[in-house]
C-alpha cells in the first residue's frame, strides 16, 4: 500500500514577495517564468533563505536573467560545491514571451521587476512584472488612497457594530 503524502510537504505557496516593487513601480503586465536553480539553492529555498528585495531582471543575448537575488547556502547542503549566493540565474520563458519582454524593455523603456517567487508543484516560479517607475507624487497619492481605504473600512466596521 502506497503512503499518502502530507498536504504540508506537497509544496505550494509563496517563497518570497517583493513588496517594494508595488510601491516603486506601476506594473503593466505580469509573466510567470521558471528559474534555473542548482540543488543547494532548492534546499535553501525550502528552508526560507532568500533575499529578494534588491533583485531585477535583465535582457542579455535575447535571454532573461535574474540579477541581485541572494540565496545564502545552508551549511549542511553544499559541502562539495562552491556556492555563490548572488549569482545570475536564468529565467525560463517561451520564445514569444521573451520577444515581447525584449520589445518592451528596449523600445518602450520598461523595467523587468520580479514580483514574487513561489512553488508550483515541485517547481519554483518567478512572477516578473513589466513596470514603469513611479514619481514621488505618484507614491504619495497611492499612500493617501491606501489610508483612505483603511479609514473607510474602519468607519464601516464601527457603523455595522452599532
Amino acid at each position: 500500500m502506497a503512503k499518502a503524502k502530507d498536504k504540508d510537504n506537497k509544496g505550494g505557496g509563496t517563497i518570497a514577495l517583493n513588496k517594494r516593487a508595488r510601491h516603486e513601480y506601476h506594473i503593466d503586465q505580469r509573466y510567470e517564468a521558471g528559474i534555473a536553480l542548482q540543488g543547494w539553492e532548492l534546499k535553501a529555498l525550502r528552508a526560507g533563505r532568500i533575499n529578494f528585495g534588491d533583485s531585477y531582471a535583465v535582457v542579455l543575448r535575447n535571454e532573461i536573467f535574474l540579477v541581485g537575488t541572494s540565496i545564502p547556502p545552508l551549511i549542511s547542503a553544499s559541502t562539495h560545491v562552491i556556492a555563490e549566493d548572488r549569482r545570475t540565474r536564468k529565467l525560463l520563458l517561451h520564445r514569444e514571451e521573451i520577444d515581447q519582454l525584449v520589445g518592451a524593455v528596449e523600445r518602450k523603456g520598461y523595467t523587468l521587476v520580479p514580483m514574487a517567487m513561489y512553488w508550483k508543484g515541485n517547481k519554483v516560479k518567478v512572477e516578473v512584472g513589466v513596470a514603469r517607475g513611479k514619481q514621488a507624487h505618484d507614491k504619495r497619492e497611492a499612500e493617501k488612497e491606501r489610508d483612505w481605504q483603511r479609514e473607510k473600512q474602519r468607519t464601516m466596521r464601527a457603523h455595522n457594530r452599532t
